[in-house]
């Protein structure tokens, strides 16, 4: 199984992309999933996540107010919509599936990624 991103591109600062995290081969049922981002000299992080079991959501510090984390489980897939973009937001952007809370930790299926890039 595999988790194909899609969504990514080249956006100028204000500007909004949606991305989408879709399953093959496994389900997000019962799943937490959660959007990491690399950006180049820095650390991964995980900035959004949306469990399964309660529907609640997470968000980073930086990326509150602007993204907005969901969930379609009969598409098997999980949305990040980005808006009001800043120049800082450019990273590739990473799904995994975890357990079925956000609080849990663990991770066993992961996405290859989808480039987001914010410049003017």
């Amino acid at each position: 199984g595999r988790f194909v991103e899609s969504g990514g591109g080249l956006v100028n600062p204000g500007g909004s992309l949606r991305l989408s995290c879709t399953a093959s081969g496994f389900s997000l049922d019962s799943h937490a999933v959660t959007w990491f981002r690399h950006a180049p000299g820095k650390e991964r992080e995980g900035i959004s996540c949306i469990s399964s079991s309660d529907g609640s959501t997470f968000y980073t510090e930086s990326v509150k107010g602007r993204f907005t984390i969901s969930r379609d489980n009969a598409k098997n897939t999980v949305y990040l919509q980005m808006n009001s973009l800043k120049f800082e937001d450019t990273a590739v952007y990473t799904c995994a599936r975890g357990g079925s809370h956000c609080s849990r930790g663990g991770y066993d299926y992961w996405g290859r990624g989808t480039q987001v890039t914010v410049s003017s």
